[in-house]
C-alpha cells in the first residue's frame, strides 16, 4: 500500500471524528445508495454500499495482493500470501455450493468462468509486471487512490486507457487456442472441487512456510496494532485475516445479489470508451463494444453499470476509512520516474486484464472462488509477471532489498 499504518504516537483522542474528506465521502455513500436504489432499483443501491465496505475493508486491513507477492518474491515471507490462501479457501466453501446449483437464496447465480489458453496467459503475465510497476493491482489501485495516493491516480488513468486499448485487439487474443470454459466443481462436483482446491491452496501455504523459515529461521508475526477493541476495527489497522473475511463475505453479497461474483476491470474499459467518445473516436466499430452485453453498457449512463457502482463505492469507502484513520494526507510531490512507472505500470494492468478475462479480483480472487481453470492459470502466469517486475523495479524506485508492505 502508498500509506503508512497510524504510529502509536497518534492517541486516538486525538484524532479528529470524522475529517471532510471522510464527511464527503460518508455522505456520497448514504446518497448514492439512496439515489442508485431509487433510480436503478434496492440492487443496485446495495451493490454501491457494498463497494464501499470493500473499500473500507481493503484499506483499514492493507489488504496488499501486489505487495503480498513483492514481499515473498524479494524477501521470502509469505504471510500475506498465506491470508490470500485462507481468502481463497472461505471463498471456494462458499461459493461451490452455490455455483453448481445454480441459485442463491432464490436468485440465479453464475460464476467467473472464462476459457484459459494464449490471452490469460499473456494478458495476466502483462498485469504481472504492472503490479510492481504501477504500485497495486486493481482493488490496490482504487482504494489507495480514494485513500488519498496521488501516483496512483495516474496508475489508475492509464489501467483506464490500457483497459480500452486491450478491448481494440481482444477479438484477436479471444481467437487464439484456449480450453474452454471449465470449473473444478463441473469436474468433480461441489465437495470434490472444494477438497481439490483446499489440498491446492495447502501446498501453496506449506511452500511458503517451508521458504520463509529456510531463509529466516521463524515465520513473521502479526504487527501488533495502536488500537484495540471497536476504535481498531472503526479506524484500524484491522487484522489482515479479518479483512479476508471480509472480502470473502462482501464478494459472497455480490453474489447473490449481483447474480455473479466481484469484478473490477471490465468498467475501466468503459470508462475509457467512454472517454473516447468525447474525443470523437467510435469504439463501437471494435468487436468487443459490438457484443450485445457491452453495446448496452456502452449506451447508457456509468451508472448503471453494477461493476462501475462498486468501483465507486470501493473509492468513496476508502476515503472515509482513510479520514477515519487519521491517514488522509494527499500530495503531489511525485518523483518523475515514480510517475513513468505509473504510466507504464497502467498501460500493462489495463491491457493485461482485459485480454485475461479479469485481473486479481476478476480472474484471480473470484475466478477461483468459481473454480475457474484460468484462474490458476492467471495466477500462475501473474505471479511470473510479477518476479520480472520485482527485478525492474529498482529502475523505478529506490528500495532496500528488504521490502515492506507499501502499496497494494
Amino acid at each position: 500500500m502508498a500509506f503508512a499504518q497510524p504510529s502509536t504516537a497518534v492517541g486516538v483522542s486525538k484524532l479528529p471524528p470524522l475529517g471532510a474528506p471522510g464527511l464527503v465521502a460518508l455522505v456520497v455513500l448514504v446518497l448514492g445508495t439512496l439515489l442508485l436504489g431509487a433510480v436503478y432499483g434496492t440492487a443496485h443501491g446495495a451493490l454501491f454500499l457494498i463497494g464501499g465496505g470493500l473499500g473500507i475493508a481493503l484499506y483499514h486491513a492493507a489488504f496488499g495482493f501486489t505487495s503480498a507477492w513483492r514481499v515473498f518474491i524479494a524477501d521470502g515471507r509469505g504471510r500475506g500470501l498465506r491470508v490470500q490462501m485462507l481468502l481463497l479457501a472461505l471463498a471456494v466453501i462458499l461459493f461451490f455450493p452455490a455455483l453448481s446449483n445454480g441459485t442463491l437464496f432464490g436468485n440465479e447465480v453464475r460464476g467467473n468462468i472464462s476459457p484459459a489458453g494464449i490471452g490469460v496467459i499473456a494478458g495476466a503475465f502483462m498485469f504481472g509486471i504492472g503490479m510492481q510497476l504501477g504500485g497495486g493491482c486493481a482493488s490496490g489501485t482504487l482504494f489507495t487512490a480514494g485513500g488519498g495516493n496521488a501516483r496512483m491516480l495516474v496508475t489508475l488513468l492509464f489501467f483506464v486507457i490500457g483497459s480500452l486499448l486491450g478491448t481494440i485487439h481482444f477479438d484477436w487474443w479471444v481467437s487464439l487456442p484456449s480450453v474452454p470454459p471449465t470449473s473444478l466443481f463441473q469436474l468433480f462436483g461441489a465437495a470434490g472441487g472444494i477438497a481439490v482446491s483446499l489440498i491446492l491452496f495447502g501446498a501453496i501455504a506449506a511452500i511458503t512456510i517451508f521458504v520463509e523459515r529456510r531463509r529466516h529461521g521463524t515465520l513473521e508475526q502479526a504487527p501488533s496494532s495502536p488500537r484495540h477493541g471497536w476504535q481498531r476495527y472503526l479506524r484500524g489497522p484491522w487484522p489482515l485475516v479479518a479483512g479476508a473475511v471480509a472480502l470473502v463475505a462482501l464478494n459472497f453479497l455480490t453474489l447473490a445479489i449481483a447474480g455473479r461474483p466481484w469484478g473490477i476491470t471490465s468498467a475501466f474499459a468503459l470508462w475509457g470508451a467512454k472517454g473516447a467518445q468525447l474525443f470523437g473516436i467510435d469504439p463501437t466499430q471494435w468487436a468487443y463494444w459490438q457484443t450485445p452485453g457491452n453495446a448496452k453498457a456502452l449506451s447508457q449512463s456509468v451508472l448503471a453499470d453494477v461493476t462501475s457502482v462498486m468501483d465507486f463505492g470501493i473509492i468513496a469507502g476508502a476515503m472515509l476509512a482513510a479520514t477515519l484513520a487519521g491517514q488522509f494526507a494527499p500530495s503531489l510531490d511525485i518523483p518523475l520516474r515514480s510517475v513513468l512507472a505509473a504510466v507504464v505500470g497502467g498501460l500493462l494492468l489495463g491491457y493485461g486484464a482485459r485480454i485475461a478475462y479479469g485481473c486479481n479480483i476478476g480472474a484471480y480472487f473470484s475466478g477461483i472462488a468459481s473454480g475457474s481453470l484460468h484462474g490458476y492459470l492467471w495466477a500462475v502466469a501473474a505471479f511470473a509477471g510479477n518476479i520480472l517486475g520485482v527485478r525492474l523495479r529498482p529502475w523505478f524506485f529506490l528500495e532496500r532489498s528488504s521490502i515492506r508492505r507499501n502499496d497494494g
